[in-house]
Formats: C-alpha cells, sequence, structure tokens
C-alpha cells in the first residue's frame, strides 16, 4: 500500500523500552508524523535497553498530537516504584526513569495515559485484552474509573489506589464490586489477562504459546465468545508468546515478544498488515 498524503494508523505492540527497535521499526513502516498515527498498545517501558529514551520519544510524539497510548502492566509498576509504593526490581530496568531530571514529569504524564483506546468506531485498544464478558462501553466505563483515580490531582488518592492495585482477588468480575476490589478487577482484566474460565474468571499463572498445556478449565480469552468482539476489532498486546498472530477477523495480538528477543511490531489498520523488525540488541 502506496501513496503520499494518506494519513496510515499502526498499532505498535510492547516496545518494553526496547528503544533501537522502536527507530527500526518506525523507519521500516516509513512513518511521517506530518499525516501518520501511532497507537501504543501499553507496556512502554521495562526490560528492553533504554526505556528511559524509549518514554521521552513516545511523550514527544504524543504532546506533538501523532501518537497515543494505553497503560501495560508494566507502565503502572513504574508508576508504583516511581511513588515508592513498589520496589524497582532489577531487571524491570526502569531505575534509569526514576533516577532521571525529567521523572517527575514523564511520570505526570505516564499516568494520565488511558486503559483504553478507540481508534476509530470499530476498533478498541486495550493491553491485554478484554473479557467476553464486557461489552465495549461497558469497557470504556470500566476503565475510565480506574483513570480518573490515577490521574486524580491529589496524589493521596493516587498513592492510595497503587497501595491496593497488587493482588489477584477478585478473579470474576461482579458489577456488585466496589472500591478498591473493584480498581483492582478492572486492573487486571485489562493489563494482566491471559486465560479465563468460561465465567471470565481469570488465571494469572499462564504465559506460554497456545500449544502449551493450560490449567484446567482455562482457555485464552479469546477463544469464547467475545461480547466486544461482536462490535469492534480488539487489538491487544501483553502476550508475548502469541508473536503477533491474528486470532480471527476481530482480534489482533501484536507484542511480538521483542525484549525476549523476537521482534517489534507493527499492525497498520487501513489494510491490516504487519510490519516487524528483529531486535538489533540480540543480533
Amino acid at each position: 500500500m502506496a501513496g503520499e498524503n494518506i494519513r496510515y494508523n499502526y498499532v505498535i505492540g510492547d516496545v518494553q523500552g526496547c528503544f533501537e527497535a522502536l527507530k527500526m521499526l518506525l523507519k521500516e513502516i516509513k512513518f511521517d508524523p506530518d499525516q501518520d498515527f501511532l497507537w501504543f498498545a501499553g507496556d512502554l517501558v521495562a526490560r528492553g535497553e533504554n526505556s528511559i529514551g524509549a518514554l521521552r520519544f513516545i511523550k514527544k510524539l504524543v504532546d506533538r498530537g501523532v501518537a497515543a497510548t494505553v497503560l501495560g502492566n508494566h507502565d503502572l509498576t513504574l508508576l508504583a516504584g516511581a511513588r515508592g509504593i513498589k520496589e524497582i526490581k532489577e531487571k524491570d530496568n526502569t531505575r534509569d526513569v526514576i533516577d532521571a531530571i525529567d521523572s517527575d514529569d514523564l511520570i505526570d504524564w505516564l499516568r494520565k495515559q488511558p486503559l483504553c483506546l478507540c481508534p476509530n468506531e470499530n476498533i478498541v485498544i486495550t493491553h491485554a485484552g478484554i473479557p467476553h464478558i464486557w461489552t465495549v462501553e461497558q469497557v470504556k466505563q470500566f476503565a475510565q474509573e480506574v483513570e480518573t483515580v490515577i490521574a486524580h490531582d491529589d496524589f493521596d488518592v493516587l498513592d492510595t489506589f497503587l497501595k491496593e492495585m497488587y493482588g489477584k482477588e477478585p478473579t470474576l468480575w461482579s458489577d456488585d464490586l466496589t472500591g478498591y476490589e473493584r480498581l483492582r478487577c478492572i486492573v487486571n482484566y485489562l493489563t494482566r489477562m491471559r486465560l479465563t474460565d468460561p465465567e471470565g474468571r481469570l488465571e494469572f499463572s499462564f504465559k506460554d504459546a497456545l500449544d502449551e498445556p493450560m490449567p484446567a478449565g482455562y482457555q485464552p480469552w479469546f477463544e469464547y465468545e467475545s461480547k466486544a468482539a461482536q462490535t469492534h476489532q480488539v487489538i491487544f498486546g501483553h502476550w508475548a508468546a502469541l508473536q503477533g498472530k491474528t486470532i480471527s477477523a476481530h482480534i489482533q495480538s501484536v507484542d511480538g515478544g521483542c525484549v525476549w528477543g523476537n521482534q517489534l511490531m507493527a499492525y497498520r489498520l487501513e489494510d491490516q498488515q504487519m510490519f516487524a523488525v528483529d531486535n538489533p540488541m540480540f543480533a
């Protein structure tokens, strides 16, 4: 697909601080910030070689109005680390962000990014996907409940939430959930989900490829009849072992596992073409 003065939209999978791969990918797709738009599927930072470089670069693109991003689980962990709520693990490789001279600006910007994006009326992006029990309208509402707390002007509100954010319970959604249990459940569905049971109950241990044995009673969330996928194409990252697999005409993964030595991927919305580059740090 070639031509001038055509605006292309690309959804980019988990960057995870792999800044060199990101720059290579943008050259591969011939990204033109004067007409194209990038949609990042979250996990901008973490275990790659240059989280601070990637985060600064993506922030500039968003501030310029040529990109947008959802938050992933690693982005939320960076927020918790920066606020002193959670100890930063050495393998997370985000100490450079916290120690940076512009750390406060970067963290304040990051916490104001959404958990859900809709590039158009037919497409929805979240980091980990959408449980089959939710409609897109529900996803928008639930995501906004969390976003309001994370972006709150009162940092005490943010910090209290971050202290309560970690945990596996409740594993099953109910409209009756309230308070931090409700917010935690929303975060887990939108940023940590891989497997659920037929009711939508989350399972957190499995991270492997689809041909590996899974815990009894659980399947990938996209194997069930999805309310969201009946009305929208659902695009997600998070699950590196899928390596950008097309699940169906209405469900697309974009995490190529770049940080593990595989590929960083960009999915073009206009023609469903996938572009990919190898991680040069593993060359």
